[in-house]
């Protein structure tokens, strides 16, 4: 008996020691032979990690969302869909991905990692179009499920880091445009990070401008795409971080957005630091004053009643 006792007392230490993992589950956004813009190529999806010790996903064409969904008793009914970055030519999926989820999970709210298709003439029709599809299904899929996922359908978001902050902010602007347009596929919420916002001259990020709009790219779809043209009385409140020191994507990108949302009359708050560069996610050491943002984004959390 007094050896039980023993291997109970060590399992109820090892419970106490390692939190509950968060259960995750993968879903394709479309049925098989319904993609959407699909057209058939030999492009293949690639993982690799470099010396940073990011992963970095290249020839994304099956779009997928992971689910990592809070445990029941820490759960506060809030979810955020998180699109990682990497200029519309890769994802960099974990820094700016899994890494996030898990840090929600710890807060009580549930995330959803996207893998959304990385634009490609060779592999869809009016390649454009093709990330917010996925991300307008995306939203829609975690709305029909929210249910099964303990999740309060008017507490989702969208948070999207460099390239992938400017999908998020496409979703936000663009949800009730185009064919795939839903009022199911409008998040609650945004989050972004270094984003960017704008293809107008002078302030855009050149690689995803023309990653995204590939030969199509015309004056027309630039305007389109650049967010802060777009906001409306229907675009979600926002909170926006940015590194003055910026060289990839010049913190005019969050100025512009965060001026637009103003107008509009729409909460938004936003952060900018002296010092940080690009592509942080949460690794901030050496970076001075940038450390605090995540402690910001919690205050912002509670405050818009996200996180306990």
């Amino acid at each position: 008996m007094k050896t039980i006792a023993r291997i109970l007392t060590a399992w109820s230490l090892t419970l106490l020691l390692f939190p509950v993992m968060a259960q995750t589950e993968t879903i394709n956004l479309w049925p098989e032979g319904k993609v959407p813009n699909f057209k058939s190529s030999s492009i293949q999806e690639k993982s690799e990690t470099d010396a940073q010790g990011i992963l970095r996903i290249s020839g994304v064409t099956v779009p997928t969302i992971t689910a990592y969904i809070a445990p029941k008793e820490k759960a506060t009914g809030a979810a955020v869909m998180i699109c990682p970055g990497g200029g519309y030519g890769i994802l960099a999926a974990s820094h700016e991905g899994s890494d996030f989820a898990k840090w929600f999970n710890n807060r009580g709210i549930s995330a959803f990692v996207l893998k959304y298709r990385l634009p490609n003439e060779k592999a869809m029709e009016h390649q454009h179009e093709v990330p917010l599809m996925d991300a307008m299904q995306a939203m829609k899929l975690i709305r029909d499920n929210a249910g099964k996922w303990n999740i309060d359908k008017s507490k989702i978001g969208v948070m999207g880091f460099s390239a992938g902050g400017h999908l998020a902010a496409t979703l936000s602007t663009h949800h009730n445009m185009g064919p795939k347009a839903s009022p199911a596929a409008k998040p609650d919420f945004s989050i972004l990070l270094y984003p960017v916002i704008s293809f107008q001259p002078g302030i855009s990020h050149g690689g995803s401008r023309d990653n995204l709009l590939g030969p199509e790219k015309s004056e027309e779809l630039i305007k389109y795409y650049s967010n802060e043209l777009q906001v409306s009385e229907q675009t979600p409140p926002a909170f926006l971080v940015h590194a003055m020191d910026d060289t990839g994507v010049p913190v005019e990108n969050s100025i512009e957005y965060y001026l637009a949302l103003k107008k509009k009359k729409i909460p938004a708050e936003m952060h900018l630091y002296p010092k940080g560069g690009h592509g942080y996610g949460m690794r901030t050491e050496g970076k001075g004053s940038l450390a605090n943002w995540p402690a910001a984004m919690e205050g912002w959390l509670k405050a818009m009643g996200y996180m306990k």
